[in-house]
């Protein structure tokens, strides 16, 4: 089945490395002009130097952890461009358990897990409705499903932005626009090797003992990719996933025992 996002234009949150820049290679890839957002502007300019057709990409340098400043530059992108795919993206929260964490703290992960989410979700949906098309996909994670104790902040304001985004699919639906989230398993980034090193350090064993148990409870016994989560997310891009609507998404190798 071949995807084709000829004269599509997305936006990419968190793409300059991991999760991000897979699926916007792969966005690319299927003939999209891809803007990447991230904090690391010289890292940006390498990646859209690398993309095919790279005349056609851009980048925002931003960061989602200081969401007023975010604010005013994805207000300014968004008012002179269309976004005809929007893919919701950000760097984690610290991780912790529920005992390590103060109001603060659960303040700072909403404002960038969830606060981020929704205005600049809002902010692409009149053109998308003008347009009667329109694909916003939120990057989440299996722990809605089943929280991870270590990472409580990320466990509960993710639960928040799929329960916000099943109620959005139900408003925007009939104007062509869906929105899914994608409850992401363990892939082989720099977020996990950063977790998995805190790991290491509060189990008192090494970082490969980590990873090999981390990679047991995955039934296919590996971490994903970063290009598979960009084959997932070029696909509901697609008219060929136009009835998937509201879905939660597992790409996790079969880590969930829930269904």
């Amino acid at each position: 089945m071949k995807i084709d996002l000829t004269g599509k234009k997305a936006l990419i949150g968190g793409s300059s490395k991991g999760i991000g820049l897979g699926i916007a290679t792969e966005l690319a890839n299927s003939g999209a002009s891809v803007c990447l957002m991230a904090r690391n502007e010289s890292k940006l300019k390498e990646i859209v130097d690398q993309l095919p057709n790279f005349d056609n990409h851009s980048y925002l340098v931003v960061d989602f952890s200081k969401f007023e400043d975010y604010k005013i530059k994805v207000e300014k992108y968004i008012q002179n461009n269309q976004v005809d795919i929007l893919v919701n993206n950000t760097q984690g929260p610290p991780a912790g358990n529920s005992l390590s964490k103060n109001i603060e703290s659960y303040q700072e992960a909403f404002d960038l897990l969830f606060k981020s989410v929704v205005h600049t979700t809002a902010l692409v949906i009149p053109k998308m409705q003008k347009n009667k098309w329109g694909r916003i996909i939120n990057v989440t994670s299996v722990s809605v499903k089943e929280p991870l104790n270590y990472l409580v902040l990320s466990n509960s304001i993710r639960s928040a932005v799929v329960a916000w985004a099943k109620s959005l699919s139900v408003d925007v639906g009939k104007d062509g626009i869906t929105i899914n989230s994608i409850l992401t398993g363990y892939f082989n980034t720099e977020r996990i090797k950063e977790l998995n090193k805190e790991k290491s350090k509060s189990l008192n064993i090494s970082e490969i003992e980590v990873l090999e148990k981390m990679k047991s409870q995955v039934p296919l016994n590996r971490l994903g990719k970063p290009e598979e989560y960009g084959y997932l997310v070029s696909f509901l891009s697609s008219d060929k996933a136009s009835y998937i609507n509201g879905a939660s998404i597992p790409i996790d190798g079969g880590l969930l025992k829930s269904y």
